[in-house]
């Protein structure tokens, strides 16, 4: 079975390559060749001092190599991926000691028509209701393999229509995915000089065998509309969906044959001009997991996810800012020990430029406050029938409460300063993974002293002193069974720091710690290491310890387990 899949593979390597080619040969153009070669490798260490056992599999490593060929209105492209002899931790079971052709695509592109036959990545609207795409340190690549054809019917009006299979490792969903999306300029068609205005609707369907299960739907459907609008200074959106009843799954298993509809809606609001901006976001989420397979829901590595649903915070940049990060909460569960329907909340960003010369400093001043509260749907439980009726705001328990500042500060033409106050809550089952709203929450202060200083030919030195008050003053050290838990996941005081010198523009050292201190289990997480950078190379070591909990990334994250090693990563573009 596995020779004919690489049998197959091999195929369609030879028959992209036939076209390209072919293309080359006959074409007085003989176009340009372009890509990248990326990799990422680990090898994990035994650690007593956090308590990590190295696997057996302790060398890890994921290869990416993409070749793209364009000649005019044809580009064509593949990528080979290799996860040997396993994938790095935290990463998806489904890629582990897998190589081979991953993606290839051939596309035909006017200035009318967009036709694009293999791998492809897309998206309508905001993406709540479709978007595909690929991060490479979240492990998550789940375009589609089909075809995709994008249409300018008029100077007004643009079509895209979509169908195919949703990739899963080297493989493909079971569900068959096709769609449409419409954007019309509403300004151009009725001549409106002083407002933009933009209207699109999509509709996404899912279509899977049920195996004759009578009791569920073979098509899934989501579909909805969204306004876009920009009056001088002021702009914003709305943007709605509702998908059609499904089952709910759990990790591979259905959960209950009874079936659930599901809605969303995002509106945003905001004002800007040169030196001030403010905007604002609502979001309420009901029901709004959507996977090309059905029995892919519950997954904790974001395979087969159709849609995209970030979590609407503000995205730190420091070591001890990244510790209670909130991940967004679409699912709908009933079970006794944990039931849930969705999260609704907003998010408000202010920013604001002082004038140079003012009273904050000489050179320009920057101010950026940010402010953002999620809860879980205010819904009733029926366990026993399996049933809920959820309120459209209500007062469901609180998730996420985040109340930052920074502030930014050049005082001369080489020293720079940055300055972040957070205040953040957040439920612990959201935290450390389990049940939410039942095991009370997590209150934190965290501050964060950032200086870099530039010297004479392209030298500079970066400094960053953190520290994070724990308000509750918990130790969870053991479990109500005696248990030790994973230090890393103790609630408690944490003092941090970084020190970074960049000899030029090519090399550059750092040395970093994250102290987990105040009681037992307090343990030092540290790594130190550097990066050579040269034209489209660039190669980076570092050894250390990993923090366990929730890496996020746009606002997506996967939980990854305490450990210790040394990684290497080397990326080459041309």
């Amino acid at each position: 079975m596995q020779q004919l899949k690489n049998q197959k593979k091999m195929k369609k390597l030879l028959f992209l390559f036939s076209i390209i080619l072919s293309t080359v040969v006959f074409a007085q153009d003989t176009g340009s060749f372009y890509g990248g070669f990326e990799s990422n490798t680990q090898w994990l260490l035994d650690d007593e001092g956090i308590l990590f056992d190295a696997p057996s599999d302790q060398l890890r490593s994921n290869n990416y190599f993409q070749l793209n060929y364009n000649l005019g209105k044809f580009t064509a492209g593949i990528q080979y991926e290799a996860y040997l002899p396993s994938a790095l931790l935290g990463y998806s079971p489904v890629y582990d000691n897998q190589n081979g052709i991953a993606h290839y695509f051939l596309n035909y592109k006017d200035e009318k028509l967009d036709v694009t036959g293999g791998y492809f990545y897309e998206q309508f609207g905001s993406g709540l209701i479709l978007r595909t795409w690929e991060d490479r340190q979240l492990g998550v690549n789940n375009a589609l393999r089909g075809i995709r054809v994008r249409f300018n019917a008029t100077e007004n009006l643009d079509l895209t229509g979509i169908y195919g299979q949703q990739r899963n490792g080297f493989e493909v969903s079971e569900g068959t995915v096709q769609g449409v999306d419409a954007n019309y300029n509403l300004s151009n068609a009725l001549n409106l000089e002083t407002v933009d205005l933009k209207v699109g609707a999509s509709y996404v369907g899912r279509y899977q065998d049920v195996n004759g299960n009578d009791t569920i739907p073979d098509v899934v459907s989501a579909f909805g509309g969204r306004l876009d609008f920009v009056i001088g200074n002021v702009y914003g959106g709305i943007e709605a969906n509702a998908k059609s009843k499904d089952v709910i799954a759990n990790e591979g298993q259905i959960s209950t044959n009874k079936l659930y509809d599901g809605t969303s809606m995002q509106v945003n609001v905001g004002y800007a001009q040169k030196g001030f901006g403010v905007n604002g976001t609502f979001r309420r989420l009901e029901n709004w997991s959507f996977y090309s397979d059905r029995l892919a829901e519950g997954n904790v590595f974001n395979q087969q996810i159709l849609n995209y649903v970030p979590a609407l915070t503000k995205q730190q940049d420091y070591l001890l800012t990244n510790i209670y990060v909130y991940n967004s909460q679409p699912r709908l569960i009933i079970d006794s020990f944990d039931q849930r329907a969705g999260e609704v909340g907003t998010q408000f960003d202010l920013f604001y430029s002082f004038k140079k010369d003012s009273w904050a400093g000489k050179y320009k001043t920057k101010i950026a406050a940010n402010f953002s509260y999620w809860a879980g749907l205010d819904a009733e439980y029926n366990v026993e029938n399996a049933f809920y009726d959820a309120k459209f705001v209500g007062n469901g328990s609180r998730l996420f409460r985040d109340f930052s500042v920074e502030v930014k500060n050049k005082w001369s033409k080489s020293l720079n300063t940055v300055f972040t106050f957070q205040d953040v809550i957040i439920d612990k089952g959201v935290s450390q993974g389990g049940p939410v709203g039942t095991q009370g929450e997590i209150h934190a202060y965290i501050a964060v002293l950032e200086a870099t200083y530039k010297f004479g030919g392209n030298k500079s030195v970066r400094a960053v002193a953190q520290h994070l008050f724990d308000k509750d003053g918990e130790k969870n050290i053991t479990a109500e069974d005696g248990s030790f838990i994973d230090a890393s996941r103790i609630d408690g005081n944490w003092a941090g720091g970084v020190v970074e010198y960049n000899f030029n523009s090519n090399y550059s050292l750092y040395v970093a710690d994250s102290w987990n201190y105040g009681g037992q289990g307090e343990e030092h997480y540290y790594n130190i290491g550097g990066s050579y950078t040269k034209g489209r190379v660039r190669a980076a070591m570092n050894y250390g310890r990993q923090r366990g909990g929730l890496i996020c990334v746009g606002g997506v994250c996967r939980f990854v387990p305490t450990n210790t090693g040394v990684s290497a990563n080397l990326v080459v573009s041309f």
